[in-house]
């Protein structure tokens, strides 16, 4: 259980972490580019090798390739949604991402907790943080420009980490005994919301901010992620 504690709040401390660096720190544009790219290419892992891949080893394929949809679905829509509230640069979207695709993805890693050696723990949470921490840097710091108050940003961003930890903790405690397949299908969902955040926030901003250095940064998260993976 100590092990579990330890790793979830390393993991979601991330978005605390982020955030603080985020409103206080000193991050030039280019510097956040390059690591939000960096975090995508690390969720490309993520998504395929630790949340989709395993979650269509263990059930229905068809079943599972429409929750990956569902799951890209839901974040789109909100997303949308998020943008049409705060505005389209106001760092909401990073937030709903790290939020919808975290939730499922934090039950998962409660589970994965369960019984594992410390270099799975390891590459999973490795991975995980390597993603959260710039996003939330990049979000938080978007919000503060826009107008919102440093410390309703940091409040968001708290809140998010506690839910997300909360997430963990619930899937290690309460998941443990479910069957394969629903963890696979809670999996899959996270694959999808993952998909779509790459596709609508990460890189696109990892560009816009960095240009095609963006490239280069994606391509070292992708490997940092699978030396991580690769451990376990």
């Amino acid at each position: 259980m100590m092990m579990t504690l330890i790793v979830i709040a390393v993991v979601s401390g991330a978005l605390l972490l982020g955030a603080v660096w985020g409103i206080y720190g000193s991050l030039s544009k280019t510097t956040e580019g390059f690591l939000v790219a960096l975090a995508g290419g690390a969720l490309i892992v993520s998504a395929v090798l630790e949340l989709i891949n395993p979650a269509m080893e263990k059930s229905s394929i068809g079943i599972a390739l429409s929750i990956v949809f569902a799951g890209a679905l839901v974040f789109t829509g909100l997303d949308y949604l998020v943008k049409q509230k705060w505005g389209s640069n106001s760092g909401g979207g990073l937030l709903a991402a790290i939020t919808l695709d975290g939730i499922p993805e934090n039950l998962a890693l409660g589970v994965a907790l369960i019984g594992a050696d410390p270099l799975t723990i390891a590459a999973l949470s490795g991975s995980i943080f390597l993603s959260n921490l710039p996003e939330a840097a990049g979000g938080a710091k978007e919000m503060t420009q826009n107008g919102a108050s440093k410390k309703k940003v940091l409040t968001l961003w708290a809140a998010t980490a506690l839910i997300l930890s909360l997430a963990a903790f619930l899937g290690n405690l309460l998941l443990a005994d479910v069957s394969d397949s629903l963890l696979a299908y809670i999996r899959c969902f996270a694959g999808g919301a993952v998909v779509a955040s790459l596709a609508i926030e990460v890189f696109p901003k990892a560009y816009k901010e960095d240009s095609y250095w963006a490239g280069i940064a994606t391509a070292i998260g992708l490997i940092l992620a699978f030396y991580l993976n690769s451990l376990g």
